[in-house]
């Protein structure tokens, strides 16, 4: 019986086989599931299966027994210029986020958490090559005022932005950069979330002013924000949802902790410790034994065992 059963599973249609891997992330389907059968290989191998990559590792990279960046570009690769959304946890790199860029012109969801290595200039230098760019997420990254200002004129459908990093209680810690290059460049934001922002009331009113179509703001541990005067009635009758600075943090995915007057952002980059940070690419193991993609594909090694 428990023979059929597992028949059965092979046996399923492709596109019924394909609802249920595209639940997996991109890790899981390359490790995985494209080992257990041809018929899934095959399902596996489709551009369609890989439209969306979901990169998204909770683990110590330099632990690993796979290469994460090599992973990440055959999956690009597998899409066929198709992909239109990745997500990209703790491993990212500029000649990674240039890889996806070149290969994927109508990518339109981007997302990089705790992507230490990923310098400014990398990353604009990226997504001016992702024109129809309409989500971006950047958390507990480095992000300046003129990333932001290009990522605003080279994407002008950009309708959600996401720019978390941690909160402090600090009352030097005031800087409107970040609100004044979004409230300059992206007038057609629905939807943008500034956790742990350093705005202040004034940057605040600028993002109000120049961004008419904003649906959803999440000023969440923006704790510079003082809501005074009649900015606060002026949120409540522009926008549809409202996040104020010490509203409740529970459904927030990453670490919620504030930092308080005795913390320095110079102890830990973005306010991680070092057991939060992630290794960096400098610590991966290349099972592949190669130096380029295309001299051996540790990926499509299963054809020959299936």
């Amino acid at each position: 019986m428990e023979v059929d059963e597992y028949r059965k599973w092979a046996e399923l249609p492709p596109e019924l086989t394909s609802s249920i891997l595209l639940r997996l992330g991109a890790i899981e389907i390359l490790e995985n599931a494209q080992k257990v059968c041809r018929s899934w290989r095959r399902v596996c191998k489709d551009p369609s299966m890989w439209r969306r990559i979901d990169m998204h590792n909770l683990g110590d990279s330099g632990s690993m027994e796979y290469d994460l960046d090599i992973m990440c570009r055959h999956a690009v690769d597998r899409s066929e210029g198709g992909l239109i959304a990745i997500d990209i946890w703790s491993f990212g790199t500029d000649d990674l986020l240039d890889y996806i860029a070149q290969r994927s012109s109508n990518l339109r969801s981007l997302k990089l958490a705790m992507c230490y290595s990923i310098t400014e200039e990398g990353f604009a230098e990226a997504v001016a090559k992702v024109p129809s760019l309409e989500e971006l997420e950047v958390s507990y990254c480095q992000l300046s005022e003129e990333s932001l200002k290009v990522v605003g004129k080279s994407c002008p459908n950009l309708k959600t932005l996401k720019l978390n990093c941690v909160g402090y209680r600090l009352p030097s810690n005031e800087s409107d950069e970040d609100a004044l290059a979004i409230a300059e460049t992206m007038p057609r934001l629905r939807h943008l979330q500034l956790f742990g922002n350093r705005l202040t009331d004034v940057g605040l009113n600028g993002i109000l002013d120049n961004c008419p179509n904003l649906e959803h703001l999440d000023l969440r541990q923006c704790f510079n924000v003082k809501l005074a005067g009649d900015l606060e009635k002026r949120c409540s009758e522009k926008i549809k949802v409202v996040r104020r600075p010490n509203d409740s943090t529970l459904d927030y995915p990453y670490d919620a902790t504030v930092q308080d007057m005795d913390s320095s952002e110079d102890d830990y980059p973005y306010g991680f410790s070092d057991i939060d940070l992630m290794s960096g690419d400098e610590d991966y193991y290349d099972l592949s034994g190669a130096s380029d993609l295309s001299d051996y594909d540790q990926y499509d090694f299963y054809d020959e065992l299936l």
